[in-house]
């Protein structure tokens, strides 16, 4: 019987992944455990290096990027765990945080995921788990509105951690989730290529009666964005598709309308703001171009999604 299975989800990312793998078997706790890695059509030598490196780990090969969800999906069903544990290649894991994650989730039968606690390299905190998304969230955080962040995580700054914490949606970089679990509710959704994709699972296991848990007490520290950046552009524009099918799936069309026009009224409010960018150095000025250039895309293509 194996108590748990971790699926790595690479594209392009071999070094990262050959860290990620190193902090595992450096630290895997004293459970029966089997490791996948899928790779999504990585050119940079990826599969050669689990190979010759981690022979131990089952090596999933894609001849094309299928995307997260579909990638993680692939696993998930070669694997045999009672508990599953999504992680992404850019993380590194600190001693003790799987067997503290799967502690909690044996002591709290009512848990259907787990997250841990994320930190950036330099040990600071990073935001890892949010709200669900809803209308008046989303309006707030597009138009810069007080009362919400604007990437629409909750304020961690004063939580106790010392103290697991009952959340609406857990960052899919270290998700812990219950097998018994995945067979009520489906795995992940392959329409979502990237993004919104654990946002959309959460949502359904909360749907189905189960909690979600933020824990403090196991700690990962993630790169983050060390995929999607190879091509921001790109992703930009999945990160809306995904918000918009979010909220076609989750709340209905008369809602999905109105996330339309927030989303068409916001990108014509930042684009009025972005001739302000010539003022700024050099660098700065260049990233709030290109971002100004996204919106300018996603203004031109909201209206088919």
């Amino acid at each position: 019987m194996i108590d748990l299975s971790i699926v790595i989800v690479n594209w392009n990312t071999k070094e990262l992944t050959r860290q990620c793998l190193d902090s595992l078997y450096s630290t895997l706790p004293d459970l029966a455990i089997e490791i996948f890695v899928v790779d999504n059509a990585s050119n940079d030598g990826s599969p050669q290096m689990v190979r010759d490196d981690f022979p131990q780990a089952h090596l999933v090969e894609n001849s094309l990027n299928l995307g997260f969800a579909t990638a993680n999906n692939q696993a998930i069903h070669l694997s045999t765990g009672r508990y599953i544990l999504l992680l992404n290649s850019d993380t590194v894991i600190k001693p003790g945080a799987i067997d503290r994650l799967v502690s909690f989730m044996e002591a709290n039968p009512q848990a259907g995921a787990a997250g841990a606690r994320l930190l950036n390299p330099d040990g600071s905190q990073q935001y890892s788990c949010s709200p669900a998304p809803t209308l008046g969230r989303e309006i707030k955080r597009m138009f810069y509105l007080p009362g919400v962040r604007p990437d629409g995580n909750y304020e961690m700054k004063d939580w106790d951690l010392n103290l697991p914490v009952r959340v609406d949606v857990l960052l899919g970089a270290c998700l812990l989730l219950r097998r018994q679990v995945l067979e009520i509710v489906g795995l992940m959704d392959e329409d979502y290529f990237m993004y919104s994709e654990e946002v959309d699972l959460c949502a359904r296991i909360q749907e189905s009666g189960w909690q979600l848990y933020w824990v403090p007490q196991a700690e990962v520290i993630h790169y983050g964005g060390q995929s999607t950046r190879q091509a921001s552009e790109e992703m930009f524009s999945r990160l809306y598709e995904s918000k918009v099918r979010y909220f076609r799936k989750h709340h209905g069309k008369a809602a999905l309308a109105v996330y339309k026009l927030v989303l068409i009224g916001a990108s014509i409010f930042r684009l009025l703001l972005f001739p302000l960018a010539w003022l700024l150095r050099p660098p700065s000025r260049k990233a709030n171009l290109a971002q100004a250039e996204n919106y300018l895309h996603l203004l031109v293509n909201v209206a088919g999604m």
